[in-house]
């Protein structure tokens, strides 16, 4: 078994036997439609989904159909457009963002002209003379396409990859670089004038089809008024696993393996419970509703194609499981945490997001919001901020409330990381010894979730443990636990369990220098830290045997740890 990691080439991974999910069951689905705007995160699956796409509508590629598509879901009843259309694809991954708003509009009219001359190189067959490619004037040069293509048999189908890559990556500079994103945008930026001119090509015959893929509508709404003909399909339930792999899909392939390493049951139970615990799949879509004809649909969950492949291969070359479950091919995501906790309320919802259970309540999903919305403080409930993240793979969705509102949660302990590598300046320990960089101002919002925090990020290290803040047990949540992953419990480590308790100085009726003066057998005679160590001990002692019914082989220790304001610590270890 091959896995094709990094490998996008649809052609390539079928003719040459790699690892491949079918997903060419959603071809007549997708015909319902002629202009399609899909959005996943990023390194889900896009291009490769939109390379299948290429081999199957592309004219040229008529007499390998059987090859390429025979052992696929479509071989056996291929719909009537299948080869029938001449293939331009687009890709503004490949724009430069960087450099002069000039610069930027070269790179985007560079690309565009290689793409065209590559057309004409690719159908050179069929004598398409009069393309001329104009080098500084992209637009000019896309005109000149249509008009010769309006005249041949064959209208064009239209693949756009990554739509928004660029306009993204201008737009995380956009409190020092707004404008640069709204001359390349907005108005009568490059972006949306190409648009324009698309939007124009389809009312005659050059222009018949348009899949279009990015990872946020952020800009696609603000280029709307020149493309309003995109059908926004990347909520539908139908499309939610259009992308990535199912977890029955992995469970094939972890069984096959662990086969092939003449590994037991156990060895398989481990992986998938790995697989759950860091990959833990998305939700795109809400449910479907009961109707006469069908019941209730809850779509299943997918997961990302390159954190799994990332797995399955190291599984494979070594019979054992990845040291690092971070591919560091997704460690860039971290950006976007940066660019929302620099927005109004961003920070906020970032820190509420390390609370019990990491989830979010906002009123709807916002499904189109252009960066306007993204940079008000007046938005209501988070809603553009927490839709970003959503979009980006950040959060998923976990459901609707009582009340249908929308229910967004951080899906897995990858993502989760992200956040705890966020949140790591509000409290570096190590070189600010943590308590000194707060004021007194921020005595107004203390509580134990601050100090967990600390912990939380000073102790984080998913090469060795299961890292969990509020850990369910039997309804109830333990504030930090520690568990050896299985392929590392043959180490001299321990299981940890922490609860966290929170004493305000005015409580206790000190200032923050006299508590700074108390000898630390004076904090264990304070009655408020007596109460509040042992209204812990009873709580750990509690969550660590349902830990240990839990998980047969446990070496747990467990302590609680007492903060007294911004200012001193007191700990018990528990037996």
């Amino acid at each position: 078994m091959k896995f094709p990691y990094g490998i996008s080439d649809f052609r390539s991974i079928i003719l040459e036997d790699y690892f491949y999910c079918d997903r060419t069951d959603k071809i007549p689905l997708l015909e319902q439609a002629k202009y399609q705007l899909f959005i996943r995160p990023r390194r889900f699956g896009k291009s490769l989904l939109l390379s299948m796409l290429d081999n199957y509508y592309d004219i040229l590629r008529k007499d390998e159909f059987e090859k390429l598509f025979g052992g696929c879901a479509i071989g056996d009843k291929p719909t009537s457009l299948r080869n029938s259309y001449f293939i331009l694809r687009f890709d503004f991954s490949c724009v430069d963002p960087t450099g002069t708003v000039a610069e930027v509009r070269q790179s985007f009219c560079s690309h565009i002209n290689n793409c065209i001359i590559r057309f004409k190189l690719h159908y050179e067959e069929f004598d398409l003379v009069g393309i001329d490619v104009h080098e500084h004037d992209a637009l000019s040069s896309m005109q000149s396409l249509l008009n010769v293509v309006s005249k041949k048999e064959y209208p064009v189908y239209l693949l756009i990859d990554e739509y928004d890559n660029f306009a993204n990556a201008v737009m995380m500079g956009v409190r020092t670089e707004e404008a640069r994103y709204t001359v390349l945008v907005h108005e009568e930026g490059s972006l949306k004038t190409l648009f324009k001119v698309l939007k124009s090509a389809t009312a005659s015959s050059a222009i018949d089809r348009m899949f279009i893929t990015g990872v946020s509508p952020v800009v696609m709404s603000d280029i709307t008024s020149g493309f309003n003909i995109a059908e926004n399909i990347y909520l539908e339930a139908e499309f939610n696993d259009l992308c990535g792999f199912l977890f029955e899909e992995l469970e094939t392939v972890v069984a096959q393996i662990a086969s092939d390493c003449d590994a037991g049951q156990g060895k398989v139970v481990e992986a998938l419970g790995l697989l759950k615990t860091y990959y833990n799949g998305y939700n795109f879509s809400f449910a479907l509703p009961e109707t006469p004809r069908s019941p209730a649909k809850i779509p299943m969950q997918v997961y990302n194609p390159t954190l799994s492949l990332y797995f399955l291969k190291q599984f494979q070359k070594t019979c054992s499981f990845p040291r690092n479950m971070l591919d560091s091919n997704l460690a860039v995501d971290s950006a976007k945490l940066e660019f929302v906790a620099n927005l109004p309320k961003g920070q906020k919802l970032l820190l509420d997001l390390m609370e019990k259970d990491r989830e979010v309540v906002i009123s709807e999903m916002a499904d189109r919001f252009g960066i306007q919305e993204m940079l008000s403080d007046n938005s209501r409930d988070n809603a553009f901020l927490a839709s970003f993240l959503y979009y980006s793979g950040v959060l998923t969705l976990q459901g609707e409330t009582d009340d249908l509102e929308v229910v967004l949660r951080v899906p897995n302990l990858v993502m989760k990381k992200l956040y705890i590598e966020r949140i790591q300046p509000l409290c570096d320990f190590v070189e600010q010894k943590y308590f000194k960089v707060f004021d007194n101002r921020d005595y107004i919002t203390a509580n134990e979730l601050t100090v967990k925090t600390a912990f939380l990020t000073l102790l984080y290290n998913d090469l060795i443990y299961l890292m969990d803040s509020e850990t369910e047990n039997d309804r109830r949540y333990a504030d930090l636990t520690m568990i050896i992953r299985p392929d590392k419990r043959h180490g001299a480590v321990f299981d940890i369990l922490i609860e966290f308790k929170f004493v305000s100085l005015s409580a206790v009726g000190l200032s923050g220098v006299e508590a700074k003066k108390l000898f630390v057998a004076d904090l264990y005679q304070l009655p408020d830290m007596v109460e509040q160590l042992e209204n812990g001990v009873k709580q750990v002692k509690e969550y660590g045997h349902q830990l240990e019914q839990k998980y047969s082989n446990l070496r747990l220790k467990k302590f609680v740890v007492v903060a007294l304001g911004f200012d001193r610590l007191c700990f018990e270890a528990v037996g």
